[in-house]
């Protein structure tokens, strides 16, 4: 049994894991939110998106002037370390590990799930959500534990999956509305009127939501390829891709249909969007391409929790270190560590 990872990620897994961890389902339904908050306020509603964007580089440029310097296990609680010592980088690293990566994994699985009944028609509260879950849990867990290799690379085609339809969104949205007035219309028309400070307050914590994860590509930091110049460029680069991407689907969506029509319409909006511009098998292709987009973040979370408790481990501390510790030969995984991070997956779910 060995005791240290390979490294085995490059600068494309590591960007497709800052990007497909943060764009999940939530982008495709939090244009609705946001115009809400702002009344329909287009243009404060993209302030909105931008602010929260800025915020999110800010710390991602933070994250990376750390990751130039420090490089050991796991990201985060390498930085925590040098920045209050071994004793705070020991609690995050137990937070991490039983709350964080545990957490959000197992409700992207449950998440993943409702999304998957909703396409094929079962019920999102009945045994078959939770059964279906607890399959994306388990697949999950296989293609990390059993070929890092493998689920880097479906780390990556998943995220550019996900990019398709939020690309062409933006794309065919923006000219289709612009030849027919509906972008200017939305523009220059506020549906109601709201206190600014407090719609900008309220929409910039909604897309906060919606910008939230990247802090988990860290996580494989040991993995990565020259980790003190490649995490760095991934953390910075892949940020402004998805404020990017983000900004322009809004607006694209804005080509599509009224911001009257996209606030009544709830999480329904995004799919009247998709099959006013790529007709009504286009509303029901959305779901597919939510499902897939999932699965990336599912993936790329469960990247982060199979590794939870090693980060712990490698440095000699936590329950056991000698037996999370211990790397397979075959896999090059913390095997110990991934089924203990299965475990606390399915006790959250």
């Amino acid at each position: 049994m060995e005791t240290e990872l390979e490294k085995k990620y490059g600068l494309i897994t590591a960007i497709a894991m800052v990007v497909g961890i943060v764009i999940g389902s939530g982008v495709f339904f939090k244009a609705e939110k946001v115009l809400t908050a702002t009344g329909g306020n287009l243009t404060l509603g993209i302030l909105a998106w931008v602010i929260g964007g800025i915020i999110m580089i800010s710390c991602a440029y933070t994250f990376a002037v750390m990751a130039t310097k420090y490089e050991k296990v796991n990201g985060i609680v390498d930085y925590a370390e040098a920045a209050m010592g071994e004793k705070y980088g020991y609690y995050v690293g137990w937070f991490m590990a039983l709350i964080y990566y545990p957490t959000l994994t197992s409700v992207l699985a449950w998440v993943s799930a409702r999304y998957t009944c909703v396409l094929f028609g079962f019920s999102i509260t009945g045994g078959e959500c939770m059964t279906i879950a607890c399959l994306y849990l388990i697949g999950s867990y296989a293609i990390n534990a059993l070929s890092p290799v493998l689920a880097g690379k479906f780390q990556v085609s998943t995220t550019i999956i996900k990019l398709i339809p939020l690309i062409l969104m933006a794309i065919i949205g923006t000219i289709v509305g612009i030849h027919s007035g509906m972008t200017m219309i939305n523009f220059t028309t506020v549906v109601k009127k709201v206190d600014t400070a407090n719609a900008l307050f309220t929409a910039v914590v909604a897309t906060a939501f919606a910008y939230e994860g990247w802090i988990i590509a860290t996580s494989i930091n040991a993995e990565l390829k020259d980790a003190k110049k490649t995490l760095p460029l991934a953390l910075v680069g892949g940020t402004f891709i998805i404020m990017a991407v983000y900004i322009l689907y809004y607006i694209g969506l804005a080509g599509a249909v009224s911001n009257a029509v996209m606030m009544k319409g709830g999480e329904a909006g995004a799919k009247l969007a998709f099959q006013k511009i790529f007709s009504s098998a286009g509303g029901a292709l959305i779901f597919v391409f939510v499902i897939i987009s999932c699965l990336g973040t599912l993936n790329g979370l469960m990247l982060g929790c199979t590794r939870g408790i090693y980060s712990l481990a490698a440095r000699g501390v936590g329950p056991k270190p000698k037996i999370f510790k211990q790397i397979d030969s075959e896999t090059n995984m913390p095997t110990n560590s991934s089924i203990l991070g299965l475990l606390l997956c399915a006790i959250w779910l």
